[in-house]
């Protein structure tokens, strides 16, 4: 059995689709799996971004509050819980997440939808920097999203530009586990282009 951290920031769709196939891969299986924060804000903070990724740097910045204070509240499980809704209302259905949605997310993860009024509260900015220098710690560098910790060995990635099959899915996170185990394996890595392919649909999430 392994123990797995996955470090990642909300609105980063590589994260989403890498996220959807661990949780899977490791449904009823021996892996113990918890979903961490770690944010693009954060990391690009004094680094020239593109015009093109600006909009995802603030959207991390402002939904990067909102799952610190839900962390800070409800504990660990609290993030992946608010991701799963609220990735899906962003990556899979295309919703922009403002207050509202934001809110209807947190009530279906079980939390307090008043948590959603800390999106332009800048005294989170601090916890949400905590939790971003934790998944650099754990990488033991720098490092964007994904970040994957197995059993105390941490790596950038993995980076998907699908979802595995079903089959392929447990088969990759064996692979993994193998390589992470590993004494010496440092590192594999081969050039992509995104976003990743996500199944979308502008239906409201239920």
């Amino acid at each position: 059995m392994a123990e797995i951290d996955l470090y990642l920031d909300p609105v980063c769709p590589f994260a989403w689709v890498s996220s959807q196939w661990l949780l899977a891969a490791a449904d009823n299986g021996p892996h113990s799996i918890r979903l961490r924060q770690m944010s693009l804000a954060v990391l690009n903070e004094g680094h020239d971004v593109g015009a093109d990724h600006k909009p995802m740097i603030e959207r991390s910045r402002r939904l990067g509050r909102v799952f610190a204070a839900a962390t800070e509240a409800c504990g660990p499980e609290a993030f992946a819980r608010l991701h799963a809704d609220a990735g899906a209302r962003l990556h899979v259905h295309g919703e922009e997440l403002g207050p509202d949605a934001l809110a209807a997310s947190l009530t279906r993860a079980g939390l307090d939808p008043a948590l959603a009024q800390h999106v332009d509260d800048p005294g989170l900015d601090s916890t949400v920097t905590r939790f971003h220098e934790a998944s650099q710690n754990a990488l033991g560098g720098r490092g964007g999203s994904p970040i994957i910790v197995i059993d105390g060995q941490g790596f950038s990635g993995p980076v998907l530009t699908e979802s595995p099959t079903t089959q392929h899915g447990p088969a990759l996170l064996d692979a993994l586990v193998t390589a992470a185990t590993t004494p010496g394996f440092a590192a594999l890595h081969r050039p992509y282009h995104g976003p990743p392919t996500i199944a979308r649909t502008h239906e409201r999430a239920h």
